[in-house]
């Protein structure tokens, strides 16, 4: 994926579907050595089945520079509406297993 020129503006095209986005309160994240894959999935309360909703592939430095702008963004939210309190938890979770009966 190449960047754009300098002085050349990027239009970026955003379709409707795609713009009403998707709910995602799990994200589970795998790498390669040349690709990082975060699958965004919703999980019910209650329910011990979930679906992958979406699928994003980024190179490593691609996701890299995701995460820079993740942490600016999420100062930038904290410095304007305070801290954000992580409630639960701290552990991984349930196991997480893959397949269409739980089969990994």
């Amino acid at each position: 994926m190449s960047e754009p020129k300098k002085g050349h503006p990027l239009n970026i095209e955003l379709k409707e579907d795609v713009a009403q986005g998707i709910y995602s309160n799990l994200a589970i994240i795998n790498h390669s050595v040349s690709e990082f894959v975060i699958d965004f999935v919703s999980i019910m309360p209650g329910v011990n089945k979930a679906q992958v909703r979406s699928r994003v592939i980024l190179t490593p430095q691609h996701a890299k520079k995701f995460l820079r702008a993740l942490q600016e963004n999420i100062r930038r939210f904290e410095a304007v509406h305070g801290t954000i309190k992580e409630y639960g938890d701290k552990s991984q979770g349930p196991p997480i297993t893959f397949g269409p009966q739980g089969e990994a």
